[in-house]
């Protein structure tokens, strides 16, 4: 049986530490399994793409060769963001391709993010891909897959510039955190005709200035000060790979991905009237109200971009976000996520005011706390412990419980949510509230929950 690490088989991708979990051994048995998939489904060429880590050409290489010697034809697109990988997959491969990217992990991680024949690999289809290895179950090939290099930049590029229309030029401000991102987006925003400063848009897989995660406040320090001390109108943050979107205003203010949702649904709602807007679980409870306010459906889904893009095809759905900073458009684009793509559409909406930060501060607002993270004692399984801490737990004033992922609980005037990371080995909790008093309340009721377990320690 093929010696691999488990653990690094995740709910939506595969990721784990360079060298030791993530090895070229791993990924070349990654490489050959997905191609046995990829036979079995009569898929012939996948797309590959890299970020800019340290470790991506190595790993690269391996998947490569799994790839070929199981006489898969690989389009080999070199070092681009997650989006521009889903872009060639679709436009070149029939809707399959893998990327090879840690996303926000530390520098020492890597991964893939997958997809066959417009699906993305996720769950028990990743896992399928490890029972294939170890059952030493991968297909054998007489003859070897072709590659071809292509650079998809322009074509990405054009496609986007091409369509989206902006009102007035604007003064941006972008932070790629020296992800790869840094490497196309100033241009593409350029390219829509705005005065761009570019902040650590050097690729750096060290990422030498701070770590690549808008979601993360700490990580946004840099460019509020850029928008303080500079005649810019608005700022974009994106994370390692560029699937993500942070968006900062003028005065400091942070926009969360669901307030940003919000927009997009009312641009998207405005020209599609009765379309199906799907949000994630961690997301604020004033996004429903407002998408029905908007003549929408308001869809909640559980987190993860496999899941809501899963969702986003069963429903037939035209636009869809996730806490996390994922955005994903079907109306005028493909479907996936893309941090890049959503911050040109967010432009193309702010164009049309004189004061952007005034119209994204005006959106609906609770007082509410960014993902807050526990982490987990070593070896021990998130979902377990929220199975067994939700199997105790009283909350007092609930209106409802969702357990669609994790443990949601509703309130009169607010909610909590903990839930387990699929990516990292820790709980995420949220809350949000009317008022200080109700958050506090609903904070202690989740406090005395997470205690009951004495290996978690309460991260406020």
């Amino acid at each position: 049986m093929a010696n691999i690490a488990r653990d690094i088989f995740k709910a939506y991708d595969i990721r784990g530490i360079v060298g030791k979990t993530l090895t070229n051994e791993a990924a070349y048995l990654i490489g050959k399994a997905i191609a046995t998939r990829a036979a079995e489904k009569g898929i012939t060429r996948i797309a590959l793409g890299r970020d800019g880590r340290l470790s991506g050409p190595g790993l690269m290489a391996q998947i490569q060769r799994g790839f070929t010697d199981s006489g898969i034809d690989v389009l080999n697109v070199g070092m681009v963001a997650t989006p521009m990988l889903y872009f060639a997959a679709i436009n070149e491969c029939g809707g399959s391709g893998v990327m090879i990217t840690g996303s926000h992990n530390p520098p020492d991680y890597n991964g893939f993010k997958m997809m066959l024949g417009g699906d993305t690999l996720a769950g028990e289809a990743i896992q399928e891909l490890l029972a294939l290895i170890e059952a030493d179950k991968l297909t054998a090939s007489d003859k070897k897959g072709s590659v071809t290099e292509k650079d998809i930049s322009g074509e990405y590029h054009n496609h986007i510039v091409g369509h989206v229309k902006l009102k007035r030029p604007m003064k941006i401000a972008i932070d790629a955190g020296n992800g790869v991102g840094g490497a196309f987006a100033g241009k593409l925003y350029k390219g829509l005709g705005n005065e761009v400063t570019e902040l650590f848009c050097e690729v750096d897989g060290n990422f030498p200035n701070h770590h690549p995660d808008p979601s993360k406040p700490k990580n946004l320090q840099d460019l509020i000060a850029a928008l303080k001390n500079s005649d810019a109108e608005i700022g974009l943050a994106f994370d390692g790979d560029a699937d993500r979107l942070g968006v900062v205003t003028k005065d400091g203010n942070i926009i969360y991905p669901d307030r940003q949702l919000m927009l997009f649904a009312q641009d998207v709602l405005s020209r599609n009237p009765g379309a199906k807007v799907i949000f994630d679980v961690k997301s604020t409870r004033l996004l429903a109200p407002w998408i029905k306010e908007h003549g929408g459906e308001a869809v909640m889904e559980k987190t993860g971009h496999s899941f809501i893009k899963s969702t986003m095809k069963k429903t037939g759905a035209l636009v869809a976000g996730e806490m996390s900073g994922h955005v994903f458009f079907k109306e005028r684009w493909f479907g996936f996520d893309d941090g890049m793509y959503a911050g040109a559409r967010l432009l193309e909406i702010l164009s049309a005011f004189d004061n952007p930060s005034e119209v994204l501060n005006s959106l609906p607002q609770s007082i509410s706390t960014p993902e807050l993270n526990i982490d987990l004692p070593e070896g021990s399984n998130g979902h377990q412990v929220i199975d067994e801490l939700a199997a105790k737990a009283k909350f007092e004033g609930a209106t409802e419980i969702i357990t669609i992922d994790g443990l949601r609980v509703e309130f009169p005037d607010g909610f909590g949510l903990m839930r387990a990371s699929n990516t990292t080995p820790i709980l995420v909790l949220r809350f949000e509230a009317d008022s200080d008093e109700a958050i506090e309340r609903i904070q202690n009721q989740f406090k005395a929950v997470i205690e009951s377990n004495p290996a978690l320690k309460w991260p406020l």
